[in-house]
C-alpha cells in the first residue's frame, strides 16, 4: 500500500527508528547526568577510612558492654548484701544491657545525621 506511513511515525517524516535513537540518546544523556551527580557527591562526602570505622565499632561496643557490666557489679555487690541468689544480678544485667543498647541506637541515628 503506498503512501502510508507507519501510526507511530513523527510527524517531522523521521521514521520509527530515528525516534528509538533519539529515545536511546536521551536515555544516555541521563545516566550519564546520574553518573557525574554520583562522582560529585562522592568528592564533596569522601567515604570515612577504615581507621574511621573501626573507631566507630570500639565505641558502639564499649557503649553497650560498659553499663552492662556495670549492672552486672551493682547487682552481684546487691545480691550478696541481701543474700537473694542471682536476682539483683539478673535485673541489672538486663537493666545495664537495655540501656548500652539504647544509647548505641542513639548514638548511631545521631552520626547518621551528621552524615547527611
Amino acid at each position: 500500500m503506498v503512501g502510508l506511513e507507519p501510526l507511530d511515525a513523527p510527524e517531522d517524516g523521521r521514521g520509527a527508528q530515528d525516534g528509538a535513537q533519539g529515545r536511546a540518546a536521551d536515555r544516555l544523556a541521563a545516566a550519564a547526568r546520574q553518573a557525574a551527580d554520583r562522582a560529585r557527591r562522592g568528592r564533596e562526602n569522601p567515604e570515612p577510612s577504615l581507621g574511621a570505622r573501626l573507631g566507630q565499632m570500639g565505641i558502639l561496643g564499649w557503649t553497650i558492654v560498659v553499663p552492662t557490666l556495670i549492672g552486672m557489679v551493682v547487682g552481684r555487690w546487691l545480691d550478696g548484701v541481701f543474700h537473694s541468689g542471682i536476682t539483683f544480678a539478673a535485673a541489672l544485667l538486663m537493666l545495664g544491657a537495655a540501656f548500652g543498647l539504647w544509647s548505641a541506637w542513639r548514638w548511631m541515628h545521631r552520626a547518621v545525621g551528621k552524615d547527611q
